[in-house]
């Protein structure tokens, strides 16, 4: 189906939906397994699918929004989706955001402790949950009133709103941080905040893209890109969860998707599967990955099984928009690097002080664009949307945002990354980035998955511990094999001093690898080590 371009300014993402409910009102705006949940709006098609078109998501957000007043919802309240990414989510998202309301979508992966935190933060009025997964007695306190995922078909019954007025800089939408280092934070974006991340998706986004979605819609890769879907008129493909290799495999080739997605470990697990031989993928123009390092070897296969090009991007869930490689790059640059600026973002690596390191030079990696968060929210029990004091730590009067992470410009101009600024450890009083080493041991023969973090030491201070998942495991690497390719590449005191061969490696709720769990592991694993050499 022909995909037509939108035409004139728009405000909001309401605004951007509406025009495309009649631009493209039978084009595709979802495509889902159906017997995943219970949908309260969108029944079981035929085929075994659900299917949403963007004239049908404007009228389901228009009912769904006339459920949320008579539930107490007003301009300017939270409204909290305890949902699996589905239809319904998406349906929610723009009912909330049509009547001037904030969503908060919360990872159904988060602890129930790191759940309370949010919602005793932001106090949503009305609360979303899918009561087969998420039974409703277990909801945080502070929940508001609770709408269960079947009811929303009741949504039918209510009126529609009237027009409510809004601005671009009303905010649309609360995403939160992994919480990798403690609690959650949670970022504010507005309509301002999606227009411009519309204008920097770049290579991912052409008009009419049918676009596999492995992640969960809580996460800043889904709620910060309303706009450019819909604008776009993309196709979005969700992949059933908990996410296997079979499904998305199975899902590229019927629903004929153009971008696929997914991190590094995914894409491994795809072409490891027998289901992928065979496959017809010639419908795919592009295959996007990021969130980790991606193997030089990944991205060879990668081109090669699935006949296109292989681009990588990096952000931070703050900015929403950071750099990307390009389809024209070779295997090396998207191996090693995560590319340059995306248009309409600024790139700045600085030292301790905030100036500008020179090339070559490890400092903090910094991003500035209109897409840049408004701020952390705060207790909105007691405070303004906006926390400045968190915000300050973060986000400076300029626009800029200090990420969490490391990282130097080579010549080529593409940014390089060496780390989470929490993961540099100090050996013998020379600083070490993980990221590095770990760049070195991803590439010999017998390492699948490596990480590398730092262990307490009696004399150093620090040393480096590798987690390595073998990939023979009758014939893993040993310590010296990694401490050789370390020091034929690097300095001596980079090469890792300890080795814990692992059947696999640990992961946060947004499928990145637990650098804390496994930091904690291997400090348990040095004490134990120190004492039993007292002992002895």
């Amino acid at each position: 189906m022909t995909v037509r371009q939108i035409r004139g300014e728009h405000i909001t993402v309401t605004d951007v939906l509406v025009a495309a409910a009649d631009a493209n009102a039978e084009v595709e705006a979802y495509v889902e397994m159906a017997g995943l949940g219970s949908s309260g709006l969108v029944p079981d098609g035929a085929d075994g699918r659900r299917r949403l078109s963007f004239a049908a998501w404007d009228t389901a957000a228009e009912a769904v929004a006339g459920l949320f007043i008579a539930s107490g919802v007003t301009k300017g309240d939270v409204v909290c989706l305890l949902l699996p990414s589905s239809i319904d989510y998406a349906v929610c998202y723009q009912a909330a955001a049509r009547i001037g309301a904030i969503t908060t979508g919360v990872n159904l992966r988060m602890g129930a402790a790191e759940q309370a935190s949010i919602t005793s933060r932001v106090h949503p009025v009305v609360t979303v949950v899918d009561t087969d997964v998420v039974a409703e007695e277990a909801l945080p306190p502070g929940s508001g009133t609770v709408v269960a995922r079947r009811s929303l078909a009741a949504a039918w019954e209510h009126d529609r709103p009237g027009a409510c007025a809004l601005d671009s800089h009303d905010p649309v939408a609360i995403v939160w941080t992994s919480g990798s280092t403690g609690v959650p934070k949670g970022a504010v974006f507005d309509h301002a905040n999606l227009r411009a991340v519309a204008a920097g998706t770049d290579v991912l986004s052409h008009p009419g893209d049918r676009r596999l979605s492995p992640l969960p819609f809580a996460h800043v890769g889904y709620m910060t890109r309303a706009w450019d879907e819909i604008a776009h008129g993309v196709t979005t493909v969700i992949t059933p969860q908990p996410w296997t290799a079979a499904s998305a495999i199975e899902l590229l080739t019927s629903e004929r998707v153009t971008v696929g997605q997914g991190v590094p470990t995914q894409w491994a697990l795809m072409l490891a599967h027998a289901d992928l031989n065979g496959a017809d993928l010639s419908s795919l123009r592009i295959a996007g990955t990021g969130a980790s390092r991606v193997p030089p070897e990944l991205v060879r296969a990668m081109r090669e099984r699935l006949g296109c090009p292989v681009v990588v991007r990096y952000t931070s869930t703050e900015s929403s928009l950071g750099t990307g490689t390009r389809p024209e790059d070779d295997d090396d640059v998207v191996a090693t690097t995560v590319g340059r600026p995306v248009p309409g973002v600024e790139l700045e690596v600085v030292g301790d002080g905030g100036r500008e390191v020179g090339r070559g030079e490890v400092g903090r990696v910094r991003l500035r664009s209109g897409a840049v968060m408004r701020g952390y929210v705060g207790d909105l029990a007691s405070g303004p949307l906006l926390d400045p004091v968190a915000t300050g730590e973060v986000l400076d009067a300029e626009g800029w945002v200090t990420t969490g992470d490391l990282g130097w410009l080579g010549d080529d101009g593409n940014l390089r990354l060496a780390g989470r600024v929490s993961e540099m450890y100090i050996r013998g009083g020379y600083n070490v980035y993980p990221a590095e080493v770990e760049a070195v041991l991803g590439e010999l023969p017998g390492v699948a998955q490596v990480a590398v973090v730092g262990a307490p030491d009696a004399v150093l201070g620090e040393i480096g511990a590798a987690f390595v998942v073998p990939a023979l495991p009758a014939a893993p690497p040993t310590l010296d094999d990694l401490r050789t390719a370390c020091r034929a590449r690097l300095a001596d005191y980079k090469a890792p001093d300890r080795l814990h061969l692992v059947v696999d490696l640990p992961v946060t709720a947004m499928a990145k690898i637990d650098k804390r769990e496994l930091a904690a592991r291997a400090a348990e694993l040095e004490t134990r080590r120190m004492k039993e050499r007292v002992s002895t």
